[in-house]
């Protein structure tokens, strides 16, 4: 079984333009950084031309579908219309996207499914991460 989950997403870029632009970008799930999803942006959909992939927690993007969430760099809500709005602040600005709901429970159910609600701590090897600080400490 693999663990890793990575899913395409169609997002849609919310500008001051009255049509939204369409990017794409990637959801990932990785079994060891349980607690974690990752959403990556290529480099031609991003202004500095960089890859661009944002961390944040697996329980915020849950939540987000069925309430406002998120106080800092990542908030999620639902939208209506079958979307959901993220909102990626930096100190450059701001990026607001919208994704298909539907995508997103897709991607989720397939995180749960790899790794369920409340089993992520079973995941991590606390042992060896104390042991590679150590050594690193020394």
């Amino acid at each position: 079984m693999s663990t890793v989950i990575e899913q395409p997403v169609e997002a849609r870029l919310v500008a001051a333009a009255p049509r939204m632009q369409t990017i794409p970008a990637t959801l990932h799930y990785d079994r060891q950084d349980p607690f974690a999803v990752r959403m990556t942006f290529p480099a031609p959909a991003t202004l500095e031309g960089v890859e661009v992939c944002w961390t944040f927690a697996r329980d915020l993007l849950t939540a987000g579908l069925h309430g406002a969430e998120g106080h800092g760099d990542v908030r999620v809500r639902p939208y209506g219309f079958g979307r959901t709005v993220l909102e990626f602040h930096a100190p450059e600005g701001t990026a607001v996207v919208h994704v298909h709901s539907e995508e997103i429970e897709g991607f989720l159910l397939a995180t749960h499914e790899l790794v369920p609600a409340g089993t992520e701590h079973r995941q991590l090897d606390l042992d060896h991460d104390l042991a590679e600080l150590m050594r690193d400490a020394c």
